[in-house]
């Protein structure tokens, strides 16, 4: 799809991830309406871009209907918001698993079908989600997590199965461990060596080719995370087996208890 002169509806805006993908598609000449739970930065980024602001917290339900009905007519969904959902399964509570649930996989389902009648009517449009290797490869310590990154990602191969023929692109990217920004970034865990990152402005690279050539699905991470990920898709067992043996319990700790006040 033509970015130029697209709508485009980012949410998690404020983010610096989001940041990112909402400077990559003002660069390709979208109109952009951005989205995040309000603050100076989201401010400061609709003023740097010229693009209006709709904030939005999409753990309140409702908020996805409310968002869409003031975003207006949107050409590209971008559905970016998330929160980390790490840690025992013990240590949240009932709200937080709410939040988690509500933000990471009702809000983009809900805002995709306020957005898709119009789009269907239109007979053009993009809905991009932001998903995760970990809706692919499962880890202890982040239950909730991978059960909204697998949904998310089951909900968008789904749709892009529906809409074909319609004239309607449906893609899902699947970021690995993201430097610099995002919920990895400022959780603070190290990596063991031979773990690559990519960047926030690989992301938003990917999600303007998703969308320019209509890709269904596209992974950002390193070569060895991608085929790491393929393994434990294919036999669960074993690479669970793999990830306790190389340490990488202890990597899942370390972001649980980084991302424990971002719930």
């Amino acid at each position: 799809m033509q970015i130029s002169g697209a709508r485009v509806l980012i949410t998690g805006a404020s983010g610096g991830i989001g940041q990112a993908i909402a400077r990559a598609f003002h660069v390709r000449g979208a109109s952009l309406v951005l989205s995040g739970r309000g603050g100076e930065a989201l401010d400061a980024l609709a003023a740097e871009l010229k693009a209006q602001v709709a904030a939005a917290d999409l753990a309140q339900v409702g908020a996805p209907e409310r968002l869409a009905e003031q975003a207006g007519e949107v050409d590209i969904l971008i559905a970016n918001a998330g929160l980390p959902g790490t840690g025992m399964l013990e240590s949240f509570s009932v709200e937080e698993l709410d939040r988690t649930l509500l933000v990471n996989l009702r809000a983009p389902v809900v805002l995709t079908r306020q957005l898709l009648p119009a789009m269907r009517e239109r007979g053009r449009g993009h809905l991009l989600f932001v998903s995760s290797l970990a809706g692919k490869a499962a880890t202890a310590h982040s239950a909730p997590y991978n059960a909204t990154k697998f949904g998310l990602r089951g909900f968008a191969l789904a749709m892009r199965a529906e809409l074909q023929g319609s004239g309607i692109g449906v893609s899902v990217l699947t970021p690995g461990f993201i430097r610099e920004a995002g919920m990895f970034a400022k959780s603070g865990a190290k990596l063991p060596p031979g773990i690559g990152t990519r960047s926030p402005e690989d992301v938003a690279q990917a999600a303007v080719r998703a969308v320019e050539r209509d890709l269904g699905e596209v992974d950002v991470a390193p070569l060895g995370l991608r085929l790491a990920s393929a393994f434990a898709g294919i036999a669960p067992e074993t690479a669970a087996r793999v990830t306790r043996l190389s340490g990488g319990e202890r990597i899942a700790r370390s972001l649980a208890e980084g991302q424990r006040t971002m719930r």
